[in-house]
């Protein structure tokens, strides 16, 4: 026999042993494989599971604020309603089906109660954090400092910056009208040096002038308007303290 017969009669030998070596790998293979998947059945399941309620708890998350947000919306402006009712003293002829108030203090303190309740019940809202706001000006407005100084302070430490900036400046005139001066002058140039859209740096320190000029301190109100003058020639502020500096004669006023 050649060696070609040879080769040839080991070739199909050869080939078996092949597929055969190849199919027992592939048994091999999927064997250990289905092995890890029913070892491992439970924790994938669990895995799933885990997975499935993260995503259920954000969907349902994401539902539950918008209606919360929804309804804090709708308190608000109701809340709004109140604080803009008009006021007519007692014995004042008032239309039939409109409501009124008496005084301020009584339509601060109905709104406050108002307020209060929706920063109470949806402070995580937008409307929440206004409302806890529009609280800290109606407890000034009804005489309770220390309420709105502790309400007014929770907003100004919050992460809405406009919000904040707004809280500070209600801050710094309670402080000026209670007599604590160093503190509001201390706020009026934190906004100063750090100004935010609702409270422009211009107003901040038109704010501590006046302050100055309050306190019988006209030169240093007058810097502050110069700088200002200066620096904001054509905005607003620039130009309220170029009226300061140069205040129109009366007569001229009235004209």
């Amino acid at each position: 026999m050649s060696a070609g017969t040879q080769k040839e009669e080991r070739n199909p030998v050869d080939q078996q042993t092949k597929a055969a070596l190849k199919k027992d790998k592939f048994v091999t293979t999927t064997s250990h494989g289905l092995e890890w998947a029913a070892e491992n059945r439970r924790s994938v399941i669990t895995t799933t599971a885990i997975l499935l309620g993260v995503i259920l708890i954000v969907v349902l998350s994401v539902v539950i604020y918008n209606s919360r947000a929804n309804a804090a919306t709708g308190a608000f402006g109701e809340a709004m309603q109140t604080y803009q009712t008009p006021l007519a003293p007692p014995g004042q002829a008032v239309p039939a089906g409109v409501k009124t108030f008496p005084s301020i203090i009584a339509r601060a303190k109905a709104a406050n109660a108002e307020f209060s309740d929706i920063a109470s019940r949806y402070g995580l809202t937008p409307s929440g954090r206004i409302a806890r706001y529009f609280a800290g000006l109606t407890y000034i407005e009804a005489g309770n400092n220390q309420a709105a100084e502790d309400t007014l302070k929770k907003v100004a430490s919050g992460w809405n910056r406009n919000l904040a900036a707004l809280a500070k400046l209600a801050l710094a005139q309670l402080y000026h009208d209670s007599g604590r001066d160093p503190q509001a002058i201390d706020l009026y140039n934190q906004l100063a040096a750090k100004p935010a859209v609702t409270v422009p740096s211009g107003l901040a320190k038109l704010q501590l002038a006046a302050l100055y000029e309050s306190e019988g301190k006209p030169d240093e109100a007058k810097k502050i308007y110069a700088a200002l003058k200066q620096d904001d020639a054509k905005g607003t502020a620039g130009t309220i303290a170029a009226e300061k500096l140069n205040p129109a004669p009366p007569q001229a006023r009235q004209q």
